[in-house]
């Protein structure tokens, strides 16, 4: 470790002198003796590192996100040029090209901490050894090697022997039982900065190796850091677990104002935002209509979350407009209720025999209305027409008899009726000799 940080001394300078001015300030209000003064300076050189780092912070979002959607991609190429793996690095260049991603942009954050991270780590060390570095001088070297954080010096680490320590003038139990307890918390930081990660901001809908990889992550980033807390001075676990709050933090906020597509987040996110709409009217601040824009220009490409929330519009009577604001639209709102009563008044699903007999009665009630006869006149005709056939009349009687005494239900011919009129219409053909048909076109 030592040997890394000084390939970062150039930086050395620039952050003890910040550190230097911290302690100034933090000094005339604790003392410049005590760990507080020396703890809050090592925050603030924090806080300032990661808010010169929000750019970069903000590019490690979008190319995150970018690489998730191309996931798929990505491996339609792995898959297509398996065995070209020349042409395999061309196409995903390519691919990188056309969508303007970056792979190091989501590394650019660790990478540009880490010098600053590296020369903390060498100050302190060369506090621990009583040697002058930078802008510290003998004066502020004693000050800070009397500067103690519940108990433990700043320069102070869990491996340190009692003797190094008592050189200190601090014990072994207090240094190892804060630097256990700041590794503790540094390290359940970084998970769960990990596990909110993925189960809150990951799109669902697309299953890729991206986020197996991130859950191990999740695993391995804290276990990493355990093992590497040990050989960190109080100090620089003070750097580093602040660094890892904040990181928290600042996930926490974007996480809540800025989703990925797709994810639990961002149908959280599209609730509120529908909830607020519907008690205001519109759509209150800038952020809140660049979402309504860019979900209104996707169209037909919108994710689930996205369907949803316009649904919820649309039942609440507003249209959303392709500037991002919404309109009250009247016309949606009858339709949705139409819609609604429409549904509410479906009637119950029918047999077949109770649509037919439904179908039959109209058809009934209109013939008893016009029949203003009496079934006995109207019987009297068809007897008068009787003498085509004794067996012809008998059935009509017969079926006559069966619709006067079933009363509403219709008289349909039986198949044994049908096929016993064509037998008697055949004994007929017989009786008359087989005739054969005339042509249409032939005159009688």
């Amino acid at each position: 470790m030592d040997t890394i940080a000084s390939l970062f001394s150039f930086i050395t300078w620039p952050v003890s002198w910040v550190i230097v001015q911290f302690h100034k300030m933090y000094g005339a209000l604790f003392g410049p003796d005590t760990g507080w003064a020396w703890g809050l300076s090592i925050v603030s050189l924090v806080v300032l590192i990661r808010i010169c780092l929000i750019p970069l912070f903000v590019k490690q979002i979008k190319s995150t996100r970018n690489m998730q959607a191309l996931q798929p991609k990505m491996k339609a190429i792995q898959e297509r040029y398996k065995s070209d793996k020349q042409r395999q690095s061309e196409e995903m260049m390519k691919l990188y090209k056309e969508t303007g991603t970056n792979p190091l942009s989501s590394c650019l954050p660790i990478l540009a901490q880490s010098p600053f991270f590296f020369a903390l780590y060498h100050v302190l060390s060369n506090i621990a050894s009583g040697k002058v570095i930078g802008v510290i001088d003998q004066p502020l070297l004693e000050s800070a090697r009397q500067a103690h954080i519940f108990g433990a010096p700043l320069a102070a680490k869990f491996t340190d022997s009692a003797e190094k320590v008592a050189a200190l003038d601090a014990s072994l139990t207090d240094v190892r039982v804060v630097t256990a307890v700041m590794i503790i918390m540094m390290s359940a930081s970084q998970f769960f900065t990990q596990r909110q990660l993925m189960m809150k901001n990951v799109d669902l809908s697309v299953k890729t190796p991206y986020m197996q990889q991130q859950k191990m992550l999740m695993y391995i980033f804290p276990v990493i850091f355990a093992v590497m807390g040990i050989n960190f001075p109080v100090g620089v676990l003070v750097y580093w677990l602040t660094t890892n709050v904040w990181t928290m933090g600042q996930q926490m906020y974007v996480i809540n104002q800025n989703p990925t597509p797709g994810s639990k987040a961002q149908d959280a996110y599209l609730q509120r935002l529908l909830k607020s709409i519907t008690q205001h009217g519109e759509v209150r601040g800038r952020r809140r209509k660049n979402v309504v824009k860019v979900v209104v220009a996707k169209g037909t490409d919108r994710n689930e979350n996205e369907r949803r929330f316009f649904g919820g519009l649309t039942k609440a009577g507003f249209a959303a407009q392709a500037d991002g604001t919404v309109i009250k639209s009247d016309t949606l709102t009858a339709e949705a209720e139409s819609g609604a009563v429409a549904r509410r008044q479906q009637p119950k699903r029918q047999t077949k025999a109770q649509r037919q007999a439904a179908a039959v009665q109209p058809s009934l009630s209109k013939d008893a209305g016009e029949d203003t006869e009496p079934a006995a006149e109207k019987a009297s005709p068809s007897l008068e027409k009787k003498p085509q056939g004794p067996a012809k009349t008998g059935a009509s009687d017969v079926t006559g008899a069966k619709g006067e005494a079933q009363g509403d239900k219709p008289a349909r011919p039986s198949r044994a009726n049908s096929g016993g009129s064509r037998q008697q219409q055949g004994k007929t053909g017989q009786r008359k000799g087989q005739q054969r048909p005339k042509h249409p076109s032939s005159k009688k």
